[in-house]
């Protein structure tokens, strides 16, 4: 398979799956799809993230030697909002090597506090920060607060997210 043809081709989940199934837990084809991903043109970046976070799911050690280069797209100005969705939902789903959880805790924290921030961001984030916390548990008040701060004004997302989280803090 043509990644490049496969993503430009369309962007449905039928499609997506396909992209799945032929990555499988393949390095090399992942490697391709990373590719598309962080360098493509921007409708195939925005395309290649669904299909590359279910990889992850699926296959969570495939991303290990990507975190330098998917990190600093939480905070690029330009980054399409697929893009921070899916690496954000990738993330709920790995190991996350130490030296990256400081950034990481404070993006999550700087997503769910911010008003603009889509619902599926702010979900994703709470979950990766509740992650976190088992080997932190000095957030799991900040983590608390947060959610309570937020409550009044968030989605049935965020809400459902958070009540479960409550209940294992």
């Amino acid at each position: 398979m043509d990644l490049l043809k496969a993503i430009e081709k369309e962007h449905s989940k039928t499609q997506c799956l396909r992209i799945v199934k032929y990555v499988g837990g393949d390095k090399d084809r992942f490697a391709d799809l990373m590719q598309q991903f962080l360098k493509g043109e921007y409708r195939v970046t925005q395309r290649a993230g669904w299909p590359l976070s279910i990889c992850v799911e699926k296959h969570p050690e495939l991303i290990t030697p990507y975190f330098k280069q998917i990190l600093p797209l939480l905070k690029k100005p330009d980054a399409h909002i697929a893009v921070v969705r899916n690496v954000v939902r990738l993330l709920q789903y790995v190991t996350i090597p130490k030296r990256f959880h400081g950034q990481v805790m404070n993006d999550c924290f700087e997503f769910v506090a911010d008003n603009d921030t889509a619902p599926a961001i702010k979900a994703f984030s709470l979950t990766i920060l509740e992650n976190l916390s088992a080997e932190y548990p000095d957030i799991k008040a900040e983590l608390k607060l947060i959610i309570e701060e937020r409550w009044p004004y968030e989605t049935a997302a965020f809400h459902s997210r958070a009540k479960k989280i409550l209940k294992k803090l």
